[in-house]
């Protein structure tokens, strides 16, 4: 049984027919990748496995059952997603910005190794963890925007773009710390328009 199965989803925005039929599968411990240009669909796709946005057909299964529609639902199963664009919260340090990642678990303990392992994966997060995270560069964000989504601890990364507005060194890095999360035991579903990465 797959861990994540889409099967013929269909989402509209009004009129707009934005995703035709998609179906895919993402087995544990996978890296899966969709590739795509700008309007291809990708996004909304990822929206609709994380509940953001609502699709009109067809059906999203997580370890053979429905997935939930409601988003903070979602990620409570273990599904979570680093957004297209990072969307960190700027006026707050990248600590608070961690711990936001952290809301729906009650586990103090858990939590503080959590936290310890981001900032072993990411060690300039913790150089800079009294920082405002909006005064960090773009690769920073996007290392702030993972370290968040995996203090939730996540079963399945959904990941939408990590690569945008990044310098090639940060992207190398990126998609090497991708690798590192998913040996570890976290399976990964990765929207990128970057097909040789």
């Amino acid at each position: 049984m797959a861990m994540l199965e889409i099967r013929d989803l269909n989402v509209y925005y009004g009129g707009i027919h934005a995703l035709k039929g998609i179906s895919l599968e993402v087995e544990e411990g996978q890296i899966v990748s969709m590739i795509g240009s700008n309007g291809a669909g990708k996004s909304s796709m990822m929206n609709a496995i994380s509940g953001i946005v609502k699709y009109k057909s067809g059906e999203i299964l997580y370890k053979g059952q429905p997935l939930p529609t409601a988003a903070n639902k979602v990620v409570r199963l273990g599904v979570c997603q680093v957004p297209e664009g990072r969307l960190i919260f700027a006026n707050l340090t990248v600590y608070e910005n961690l711990k936001v990642g952290a809301y729906l678990r009650s586990d103090k303990d858990g939590i503080e190794r959590d936290l310890k392992r981001v900032y072993e994966i990411f060690p300039r997060l913790e150089e800079r963890k009294n920082q405002a995270a909006g005064t960090l560069s773009g690769g920073e964000q996007q290392m702030l925007a993972m370290g968040r989504a995996l203090m939730s601890k996540p079963r399945i990364l959904l990941l939408d773009e990590p690569s945008m507005g990044l310098s090639p060194l940060f992207v190398g890095e990126i998609f090497k710390i991708i690798e590192d999360v998913s040996k570890a035991g976290t399976t990964v579903l990765l929207v990128e328009q970057n097909a040789k990465k």
